[in-house]
Formats: C-alpha cells, sequence, structure tokens
C-alpha cells in the first residue's frame, strides 16, 4: 500500500478541502494515527487514522455558508465590469428576518466566502456562499451527486421528441451531457433537475431544441429549497440542514 499527500487524503475523505488541510496541517492541528504531523507535503498510508484536534475542530464550526437568492445583474464569482458579485449582497441589511439560526453576522464571516457552483448574471434563485471546503466539495466536486432544480420560462414549441432529447440525448463542447429530468411545470414553464452544471448549460440546452429562455430560477439545490427567502436578501445554513 503506497502512501499519499496527507492533503489529499483528507480532501477525499471530506474532513476538509486540500487548501484548509494545508492550513491545519502548517499549524500542527492534525494527528496522524495520534502523532502531530506539521510538515507541507507530508505523506501517509490511505488507510491512517486522522483527525483534527480541538482548535481545528472548533475552528470548523465556526465556518459559514450562506444561503441567498440572487438577483438579476449579479454575478456568482468574480465581479466583472458593471457588474457587483453576487457576495456584495451578504450585508447584516440584507439578512432574511425569517432566518432560524441564533447566529450574529460579523465581517470575519466574509474571509474566504466562495461561490459553490455558478448562477449566470441574468438568473434568479437559490446560491450558496461558504466559508467551508466540504460544502464545496459536496456541491461541486468532480464526484457530486447532488442535483438542482429549476423553473425555466420558454419561449417556441417544444414537441415530444424535443423534451426528449432535453432528458437525454443532447451534446456541449462535443461531449454528452449526463440525464436530466425535465417537465412541464405548466404551459411556458419547463422544470429542469440537473446533476452537473456546465456554463449557461440550460440556455444552450433549450437552443439546440430552439428554445428561447425568457427566465430562470433555481428552486433546490440538494435537500435545501429556495422557499419563501426574498430576492436579494440571504440567511445562514442551519446547523441541521445537510444538501
Amino acid at each position: 500500500m503506497s502512501e499519499e499527500r496527507l492533503s489529499k487524503i483528507m480532501a477525499a475523505r471530506g474532513i476538509c478541502s486540500r487548501r484548509e488541510a494545508d492550513r491545519y496541517i502548517e499549524r500542527g492541528l492534525v494527528r496522524v494515527d495520534g502523532v502531530v504531523v506539521d510538515q507541507l507535503g507530508s505523506k501517509v498510508l490511505p488507510d491512517a487514522e486522522i483527525v483534527l484536534n480541538e482548535e481545528g475542530t472548533n475552528e470548523q464550526a465556526q465556518l459559514v455558508t450562506f444561503l441567498l437568492n440572487k438577483p438579476i445583474g449579479y454575478v456568482s464569482g468574480q465581479p466583472e465590469e458593471g457588474y457587483r458579485p453576487a457576495a456584495a449582497l451578504i450585508e447584516g441589511e440584507n439578512r432574511w428576518k425569517g432566518d432560524r439560526l441564533k447566529r450574529a453576522f460579523g465581517r470575519d464571516q466574509l474571509n474566504g466566502l466562495a461561490p459553490a457552483g455558478r448562477l449566470d448574471i441574468d438568473s434568479t434563485g437559490l446560491l450558496v456562499l461558504t466559508q467551508d471546503g466540504r460544502v464545496a466539495r459536496q456541491l461541486i466536486g468532480a464526484d457530486s451527486a447532488v442535483d438542482k432544480e429549476y423553473l425555466v420560462r420558454v419561449r417556441g414549441e417544444l414537441d415530444a421528441r424535443g423534451l426528449k432529447q432535453l432528458n437525454h440525448g443532447l451534446q456541449l463542447d462535443g461531449k454528452p451531457l449526463k440525464p436530466a429530468k425535465v417537465s412541464w411545470q405548466n404551459r411556458d414553464q419547463l422544470r429542469f433537475v440537473l446533476r452537473e452544471g456546465k456554463k449557461r448549460q440550460i440556455r444552450r440546452m433549450c437552443e439546440l431544441v430552439d428554445l428561447k429562455v425568457v427566465g430562470l430560477k433555481r428552486i433546490r439545490i440538494g435537500r435545501i429549497q429556495l422557499g419563501a427567502l426574498p430576492e436579494g436578501q440571504w440567511r445562514y445554513l442551519g446547523n441541521q440542514e445537510t444538501f
């Protein structure tokens, strides 16, 4: 059995992200088979017992995940000319009054905050912003099995063959798309459930079957629903909530 990088194993086990693992290792917060390992790049056996010490565990407990109802006109990630990043909406005055988590908002919660998945500038709905690499890996890692649900208003005619293609059979960028679940929600709105998130995927899928998207809203990620969260406002992911 060959040794592997400690940070890689920690990420694979869902203990934290590789970047976070390096920070914990460097600070001497990781024990392997009961021994502190504090050298970056250290290698260990894949079946080793790996734990964070109490300080590391407490730090993880303080990491926050925000659920935002993103409006049109905000970009998910890095700011673009003329547009603000969605993270700019994470301010005390934008916190939803219906948030049940009794946690005080602080500016330190914006440190290392990153979107766990994209939602394009012309789309609205549920966007996850997190400090926690475990959450990011669960939602956007290569092996993620978390599905996302969208309501999509469209213009154009869609026959049974086109609907079948939306469910399975289309390609983007020369690669087949994973099977989706696509059905009519009402006469001008489709419901999409996807397990992948290529750039502008739904809009491009619709173009391939001669539909034009005129409105797109993400309403669910895994077990987490957008629910009554108002547009432009946010709440915390609760301690007992999981994707």
